[in-house]
């Protein structure tokens, strides 16, 4: 269990980036969702209020549940592991973690 008081919320780091592709008018941002902590995070939601994109995301990768957005269906993201979708909307949107398990072995 060391290292668990130490892995929360803080170690999971969203990054935009434009990717320079136009989706129905609207500019594509690729989103990458990373485990900055050495345990593993599981049931990790977004906060997903207003969400829109014109670009299809598949719902095993982020899966709209009213505000909120579940990642990846819920499945466990290993320490510093990576998972990464794109969408399409004007402006990006901030997303931000909302809960996750932290399970260390």
């Amino acid at each position: 269990m060391k290292g668990s008081s130490y892995c929360n919320l803080n170690n999971i780091n969203i990054e935009s980036t434009r990717t320079g592709k136009i989706i129905l008018g609207k500019p594509e941002w690729n989103v990458v969702v990373t485990n900055n902590c050495n345990c593993t995070q599981s049931q990790i939601t977004l906060q997903c209020q207003g969400f829109q994109t014109t670009e299809v995301v598949s719902p095993s990768i982020l899966a709209l549940e009213g505000d909120s957005c579940l990642l990846i269906n819920g499945r466990p993201l290993k320490g510093f592991a990576t998972v990464s979708f794109s969408y399409a909307w004007d402006p990006p949107y901030f997303l931000r973690p909302l809960t996750s398990h932290t399970t260390c072995s």
